[in-house]
């Protein structure tokens, strides 16, 4: 009973802030059903369909309802243009014919008979026409709630200008049932398009999350195996540090106590990168011999390619340069990206044949990767993979360039030049 009181009370307020044409600013694009735009595809049709409905209202209120011609043209070009506004703002359009159909009820002089023997109506063919086609136009553009309001509005409105005329009328529950269909149908369509809408948004929320998941996984595989070689080599300098002393023939204490620093440094160092990075290792089911294997190398890029070769792919590998060790992070960077790209081509063009090459420089390395055009079909892919993701991201990580695309005979490329330092030069003998 309260909240029965409560909303009574508040049912002016309500429908002053929903019906006020002040307040009516336009939905947002996401509220509009796309076929519903500015255009003339839509403007067009309904401007003459107003212009047919016109012609008809102006002989009705000038002669069937007396308001001479000047006054029924005006009224009538009022209503019709209303069916137009309703496009842009439904609810200015929704008083106006509401308004005219009022001022044309409370003006009208002694009803006249029509032929077939009715007399007046505050809803006449063309102006129930009019009523009902704006109505449906609001209902497409506002919330239900509003279209519901409006067309309890226009019912009650035109029953109250049924009292003011004499003789028979239209039969008004034919009439409000009229009214009633369309705004259900516009509602409906209108909740249809919201829902579509808020669907399409889903999915492209739910394509981002899955992209920025993507790219966090790839970060944490990449700090998983950077910690891996980080630890590795900061374990074999804290242990050379303790060694160094016992390799020297009665070492001084200077040198011992760097050689302490240095070993307690590297503790330290690899104290704080273990609680850094050790969070980011993979709590799969994986063996603890598998998990903590060392990572690949170039030196492994023969096995491989052979690998790929005993699954069907045609691999050629070419290596210009010399050949040398380069730092950990810039190996097995290399490997994987090799890798990737090798899956790419098993899995996005079968039957293709791929050709890797890595070359040796001196500030740098170049690894290249390419196929031609799939010789069968390949399947559909699952979903998108991060496969080029993590390409970018090791290529990004060490301060290098990534190039991909497709080559001009329908094959792809992968493009990756990583950064190292250059070998040192060798120091001449002057003895």
């Amino acid at each position: 009973m309260k909240r029965l009181t409560a909303a009574l009370k508040a049912a002016p307020r309500t429908l002053r802030e929903d019906l006020w044409p002040v307040n009516a600013a336009p939905p947002p694009r996401a509220g509009r059903p796309r076929w519903l735009d500015w255009r003339p595809a839509i403007v067009v049709p309904l401007v003459l369909v107003a212009l047919l409905l016109a012609i008809p209202s102006v002989n009705f209120y000038a002669f069937n309802y007396r308001l001479g011609g000047p006054v029924g043209a005006l009224l009538a070009v009022i209503q019709s243009a209303a069916l137009v506004v309703a496009l842009f703002r439904p609810v200015p359009a929704w008083w106006a014919s509401t308004v005219v159909m009022i001022t044309v009820t409370l003006s009208a002089e002694t009803p006249a008979v029509f032929p077939m023997g009715n007399t007046l109506s505050p809803w006449a063919g063309p102006g129930l026409a009019v009523q009902a086609g704006v109505l449906f136009l609001a209902a497409l553009r506002v919330r239900p709630r509003v279209a519901v309001e409006m067309l309890v509005v226009s019912v009650l409105a035109g029953l109250a200008c049924e009292t003011t005329l004499t003789g028979y009328a239209d039969n008004p529950r034919l009439t409000a049932a009229s009214l009633a269909i369309a705004v259900l149908v516009g509602a409906l369509l209108r909740g249809r398009q919201v829902a579509r809408t808020e669907l399409v948004v889903q999915e492209e929320l739910t394509a981002e999350e899955r992209a920025r998941r993507t790219l966090l996984e790839e970060r944490n595989r990449i700090a998983r195996e950077l910690h891996d070689v980080v630890a590795h080599h900061m374990s074999v300098i804290s242990i050379q540090a303790q060694v160094a002393p016992h390799l020297v023939e009665n070492p001084s204490e200077e040198l011992k106590e760097n050689l302490a620093g240095i070993r307690e440094n590297a503790v330290e160092a690899l104290t704080e990168l273990r609680r850094v990075l050790g969070v980011l290792r993979s709590e799969d089911a994986l063996a603890d011999g598998v998990r903590h294997t060392p990572q690949p190398t170039l030196d492994r890029l023969d096995e491989l390619v052979a690998n790929v070769r005993g699954a069907g792919l045609t691999v050629v590998t070419e290596t210009a340069g010399t050949p040398r060790t380069l730092s950990p992070g810039v190996e097995l960077s290399a490997f994987r990206i090799v890798q990737e790209a090798l899956s790419n081509a098993m899995r996005h063009a079968p039957g293709s044949a791929v050709r890797v090459e890595i070359g040796y420089r001196r500030t740098g390395l170049t690894v290249r990767v390419t196929n031609t055009a799939p010789g069968s079909a390949a399947p559909p892919s699952p979903g998108a993979g991060q496969g080029l993701l993590g390409m970018r991201e090791r290529t990004a990580m060490l301060g290098g360039e990534l190039a991909t695309g497709a080559t001009p005979d329908g094959g792809y490329e992968v493009t990756a030049l990583l950064p190292v330092q250059p070998p040192a030069e060798p120091v001449e003998d002057t003895a």
